[in-house]
């Protein structure tokens, strides 16, 4: 805060302490209680007008998400203060000339701050409530906000702020030895920094709506184009915000060279998996509703995150760097196709007719739950085992997100039931052992050395 800034400040502040005079005289006098039924017919003015606005909010955003329904909650909050504080900011300039206003200005310091608040609110909210993991964060930062916003009016209002903006600026440090700050232009710098990247965030997130909505765009291609507007919104909020506060840029050079060490040494595997999903995203490989198997997961691809990309299936969510979607073999079910093969394999006896075992197969896991009627269930011979004869059953499923063991188990007991039905017997491996006495295993021994003679 510049020298006259802060001279205006303890002005204004002075001329505050006369309005606490002016008040302490007033009070009880004709001039304090017509200030009292100006201010309350403000508010009671301000109730009908909120109420209005509310319901018009509450019919529009009725059928949106919980997030957005939960940031409009903010934005309703903030509107009986707001229409107060613009009726009673009215009242006050209209009065001012005629009679004393110092309840009035008292009135509007509260007034600004709740409005400040659940807008700020608001755009936090939109920002931050549809990612159910951050939370505690939101409540967290809300709270410290609401402190912080009392404790400055309550500076303000005792007239000590220029006092304690004073003391800060005499707190001085440098950065990279080049140039020196205090601590209230570095306090400043935080409350712009976060100003700045509140409105990016927030104007990030209102395109992200747009573009998620737009026909013509391609999936991957708007989680792109919404990655970078993201991206190069906080970059440009952050050197705007260390512009406005008269920091000079070039000192930031040590700062991204350290961070780009960090990178090179420590931060390999985030850089890749963060590269990897902008390979991911514009190669189409994998695209949002995907159904694939990696590793020993299948699922459908539910999010492509910075980091990772989330699998969903009946177990719950995989999550699966990047990285290795990239660098090793997936098996896209949806590439060209949404149908997922799901197979057993069971042996019969010898003494079973093949054709008959394989009709038997086909038909037995036709009806089954989940399994599609196009293509048709197959059934193969697949080798003459030392046991049994092996056959494989195959059907095809649309919903591999679900889990593909409870089909395989409905397979194997339809296949058990039907092969009991008809008399056909599963193979195990048979061992014969042979006990000899005593007086037919002396006469084998003797004859085995006598051979090996």
């Amino acid at each position: 805060m510049s020298p006259d800034s802060l001279e205006q400040l303890r002005m204004s502040h002075s001329m505050f302490g006369k309005m606490l005079d002016d008040l302490i005289r007033d009070a009880g006098g004709p001039g304090f209680f017509w200030q009292l039924g100006v201010l309350a017919g403000c508010l009671l003015v301000a109730w009908p007008l909120a109420r209005f606005v509310v319901k018009r909010l509450d019919a529009r955003y009725e059928t949106s998400s919980f997030s957005l329904r939960l940031a409009v909650v903010s934005l309703e909050r903030a509107m009986f203060p707001l229409f107060g504080w613009l009726l009673v900011l009215t009242a006050r300039f209209a009065l001012a000339p005629l009679a004393s206003v110092s309840v009035l200005r008292l009135a509007l310091v509260p007034l600004f701050g709740i409005t400040s608040l659940y807008v700020t609110f608001y755009i936090l909210r939109r920002v931050m409530s549809g990612n159910g993991q951050l939370h505690g964060m939101l409540v967290l930062v809300e709270k410290v906000l609401t402190t912080l916003v009392w404790i400055g009016m309550a500076l303000y209002v005792l007239g000590v702020l220029p006092d304690v903006i004073a003391w800060m600026q005499a707190v001085r440090f440098s950065i990279g030895g080049k140039q020196h700050i205090n601590l209230a232009d570095t306090l400043m710098a935080v409350v712009w920094i976060l100003l700045t990247v509140l409105v990016a965030m927030w104007f990030g997130s209102w395109l992200e709506d747009r573009l998620m909505r737009a026909p013509s765009l391609d999936t991957n291609l708007k989680v792109v184009l919404t990655r970078i507007a993201k991206a190069l919104l906080l970059l440009v909020s952050l050197l705007l915000s260390l512009s406005l506060v008269g920091i000079d840029l070039t000192v930031l050079s040590v700062f991204g060279g350290a961070l780009g060490v960090g990178l090179g040494l420590g931060l390999q595997k985030i850089a890749s998996n963060y590269i990897s999903g902008f390979i991911i995203l514009l190669d189409r490989s994998v695209k949002l509703g995907d159904q694939i198997t990696v590793d020993k997961y299948t699922g459908i691809v539910s999010q492509i995150r910075t980091r990772y990309t989330v699998v969903r299936n009946g177990d719950g969510e995989t999550l699966v760097p990047n990285e290795q979607l990239v660098a090793q073999s997936v098996q896209n079910h949806s590439f060209s196709g949404t149908n997922v093969r799901v197979a057993t394999r069971v042996q019969a006896d010898y003494s079973a007719d093949p054709e008959t075992v394989i009709a038997l197969l086909q038909e037995c896991v036709r009806d089954l739950p989940r399994v599609l009627p196009d293509p048709a269930p197959a059934a193969f011979l697949v080798l003459f085992g030392e046991s049994g004869i092996e056959y494989e059953v195959a059907v095809n499923i649309a919903d591999p997100q679900n889990g593909k063991l409870g089909v395989q188990s409905a397979m194997n007991r339809a296949i058990w039931r039907t092969f009991q039905q008809h008399g056909i017997s599963i193979p195990y491996p048979q061992r014969e052992v042979r006990v000899l006495s005593r007086a037919q295993a002396v006469p084998s021994v003797l004859e085995g050395a006598s051979a090996g003679e």
